[in-house]
């Protein structure tokens, strides 16, 4: 079998690296329109070999580990594809993708999205084990030949992921809280720190929690900008929540209701308890 994986960065690469782990697949081939991305694939050993589109093609299953953007873009030029062949794309927003696939290859068409990744980026990102014990949610299977999906299925479990089923525009509701606004919010610390501090005084006084909370805002612009895009309306939504959040508690503190401060802040702990 031949796996084949549009886009060699941190998601492809992991997967190419968890796909020889497991032996799946007689060989793993890459494509990616980035040219020293490519070459740097061929170097690290993260694909067998690179083709062209048409070859890529041919590929009993192809992966599409690249933007959301270039997802939908992708799939039209995927309508000739043969009817064994499975697509699985890796994106982080699903309704707008399942919506864009053209009706020729839905049944072969898996929406996927494996809930892993680093701030890192590009083919020297990827690292072996990315995928393991990690959520993986497929959306819309009703939708697939159960061809795609078994094959889909089999592929996440054996590289370690733990499957869950949900609808594309419910995942992406829920995708807005849970990933998408605290990138948006890391940025956003990013900026207004920079906007105040000078370099030095952030390298003096930046310690664990500023560094935790501001680690996302090193993830890729055009990968994001992509995503927040795709799930304009949700991520918004999920924003005013958090600026209400965060308004309640500025009123908190600038009236000194210092208790019920407290007490908002212990709401706020039960989280982790849920994590």
């Amino acid at each position: 079998m031949q796996i084949g994986i549009v886009g060699l960065g941190l998601m492809g690469g992991s997967l190419a690296l968890d796909l020889k782990r497991h032996n799946l697949g007689d060989i793993i081939v890459g494509y990616d329109r980035n040219e020293i991305h490519a070459a740097k694939a061929i170097e690290l050993g993260l694909v067998d070999k690179l083709v062209d589109f048409d070859e890529l093609k041919k590929s009993d299953v192809i992966f599409l580990a690249i933007p959301v953007e270039g997802i939908i873009k992708t799939l039209q030029e995927l309508k000739d594809i043969a009817h064994k062949t499975t697509v699985i794309d890796l994106g982080s927003t699903k309704e707008k993708i399942v919506k864009s696939c053209p009706s020729q290859i839905r049944k072969n068409f898996i929406a996927a999205h494996p809930m892993t990744g680093t701030e890192y980026s590009g083919p020297q990102a990827a690292i072996e084990g990315l995928y393991q014990d990690k959520i993986v949610v497929l959306c819309n299977t009703e939708e697939n030949d159960e061809l795609h999906k078994k094959r889909a299925e089999k592929i996440f479990v054996t590289i370690g992921m733990h499957i869950v089923y949900m609808d594309a525009k419910e995942h992406d509701r829920h995708a807005a809280y849970i990933s998408h606004l605290p990138h948006a919010i890391s940025y956003a610390l990013a900026n207004a720190v920079l906007g105040q501090e000078d370099p030095k005084s952030i390298l003096i006084l930046a310690a664990g929690g500023f560094r935790d909370m501001s680690r996302l805002a090193k993830s890729s612009p055009a990968m994001w900008s992509d995503i927040f895009k795709q799930n304009k309306e949700n991520l918004l939504t999920s924003i005013e929540d958090f600026k209400k959040e965060l308004r309640h508690a500025s009123t908190l503190i600038e009236e000194e209701r210092w208790e019920e401060l407290k007490k908002w802040m212990e709401k706020a702990r039960k989280l982790h308890e849920i994590l």
